[in-house]
C-alpha cells in the first residue's frame, strides 16, 4: 500500500527526532509519487518553538519546487498536526494529509478543533487518519516512557506526567 510506503518515510524521520531527545514526529512531503521533502521535529535542538516536522517540512518543499504554493502535494506525518501546522498546510495549498496517530491535547485536524473542516477558508485539505497508527502511537509512548524513566532515576525535581 502506498500509504504505508510513505509513511514509514514518515517513521524514519520520527526515529532521527527521537534519538535527538526531540518529541518524535516525522513527515515527508509527496509530489507525483515521490518524496520531495523530508523532516523531523527539532524544537529542542534550535531552541525554536516553530521547528515542527511539518514546517520544516514545507519550507524544504517550497525551496524544492521555488514556490510556496505546494499545490498537487500530499504530506504524511507521524502525529496529528497542531494549529500552527494546521494553518501551515492550509496556507501551503497541500492538497491531502495522511495522519498517523491522533494528538487529544494539542490535534487540530479533529481531535482537539479541525481547521480543515470546520472552518470555511480559501482551501480545503483532504485528511485520512490512521496510516500505520500503532506504529505512530508506539513510537511516542516509547519515548516518553523512557523520558520518564530517565528523569527519575536522574531524581530530578521535574517529572513528565
Amino acid at each position: 500500500m502506498l500509504e504505508e510506503k510513505f509513511m514509514k518515510e514518515a517513521l524514519k524521520e520520527a526515529q532521527k527526532a527521537y534519538e535527538k531527545l526531540e518529541v518524535p514526529v516525522g513527515c515527508v512531503v509527496v509530489k507525483d509519487g515521490k518524496i520531495i521533502a523530508r523532516a523531523h521535529n527539532l524544537k529542542e535542538t534550535k531552541y525554536d518553538t516553530t521547528k515542527h516536522a511539518e514546517i520544516l517540512a514545507i519550507q524544504k518543499a517550497s525551496k524544492k519546487l521555488q514556490s510556496w504554493r505546494l499545490i498537487d502535494c500530499e504530506m504524511y506525518v507521524t502525529l496529528e498536526p497542531c494549529s500552527m501546522c494546521a494553518g501551515a498546510i492550509i496556507n501551503s495549498r497541500i492538497k491531502k494529509v495522511y495522519i498517523g496517530a491522533l494528538d487529544k491535547k494539542t490535534g487540530a485536524c479533529g481531535s482537539v478543533l479541525n481547521l480543515f473542516n470546520d472552518y470555511k477558508f480559501n482551501h480545503n485539505v483532504d485528511l485520512e487518519i490512521g496510516i500505520m497508527e500503532k506504529e505512530c502511537e508506539n513510537v511516542l509512548k516509547n519515548f516518553f516512557k523512557e523520558l520518564r524513566k530517565n528523569k527519575n532515576n536522574k531524581k530530578d525535581k521535574y517529572k513528565y506526567k
